[in-house]
């Protein structure tokens, strides 16, 4: 079963799979933010190669760039909810992106999950059953929207509480993940990485694919091709994103570009729209 609704840059469904398959859930990457409300199931969630398990009520967040696999473990019945929106989207009301700052001042896959010791579930199960109601456009969006701004701020509270502490990977996987997006835009191959962890390539491939959900080469394309998805859209030329973002041939990136997103980088050049960059912390 699934219940969609999307109006401009804002997306939220709510889907149920009686009988979940693995096979059909892999690792993605999206160029917006993401808030993940599961209601049940028997699931794990891979975040750069930070690993969660999810309890009935888990919330998890989502920036852009920010890869997210999830792993079906049994069979019983999988209903969750997921809301993607633009990072931009509370700028006009929130000029200093306080709201924001969850999804944006921690490392990749740190500070992904919240519980209910951390955040009242029972609001947040309604403020979604609210936001996927029957009704006209106009009143959904305005619920969607106003829904949102309430989700958000419950978010930021909860992630102000969190202990802050300086990030220091735990075990080789989140080692392999940090270091290939410190790197992401310099000249890689598997086998360069491979010897840098002291790894076969094969010993490599199959140890990234355990932490992100992807292959290495499938996980640094789909990378690279977001980053240059959001430099296009801030208003650089196609091929001047293409070289900063990694890729040396602009045919191939041509090629990949248009085939990952569904239209040409010229599309999305001549769609500019106002994205709020972000830096890694």
């Amino acid at each position: 079963m699934l219940n969609e609704y999307r109006f401009g840059d804002i997306y939220i469904r709510h889907a149920v799979d009686e009988c979940p398959d693995d096979r059909y859930f892999s690792m993605h990457i999206h160029e917006q933010c993401e808030i993940y409300f599961f209601r049940s199931g028997d699931v794990e969630y891979l975040v750069e190669g930070s690993k969660y398990n999810l309890a009935e009520g888990s919330l998890m967040i989502m920036r852009p760039a920010e890869s997210h696999t999830p792993k079906i473990i049994g069979n019983s019945r999988y209903e969750r909810y997921a809301l993607n929106f633009p990072i931009s989207f509370a700028y006009s009301v929130d000029p200093e992106s306080r709201l924001m700052k969850p999804f944006i001042n921690r490392p990749l896959g740190k500070n992904n999950m919240y519980d209910a010791a951390e955040i009242d579930m029972k609001i947040v199960s309604r403020l979604f059953e609210e936001m996927c109601y029957d009704g006209d456009d106009y009143d959904k969006q305005l619920t969607i929207n106003t829904h949102l701004f309430i989700l958000l701020d419950m978010i930021r509270r909860a992630f102000n509480e969190k202990v802050a502490s300086e990030h220091k990977p735990q075990n080789v996987s989140e080692c392999i993940v940090m270091y290939v997006n410190n790197h992401l835009f310099e000249e890689l191959s598997i086998s360069k990485l491979a010897k840098h962890f002291y790894f076969s390539p094969s010993q490599f491939s199959r140890v990234f694919r355990q932490a992100t959900g992807a292959a290495p080469w499938e996980y640094i394309t789909k990378k690279r091709l977001t980053a240059a998805k959001e430099k296009i859209c801030s208003g650089h030329s196609a091929q001047s994103a293409c070289e900063a973002c990694g890729f040396k041939d602009y045919s191939a990136f041509y090629r990949a570009y248009t085939k990952h997103f569904g239209c040409a980088p010229k599309e999305d050049s001549n769609n500019n729209r106002y994205v709020y960059t972000f830096q890694e912390k």
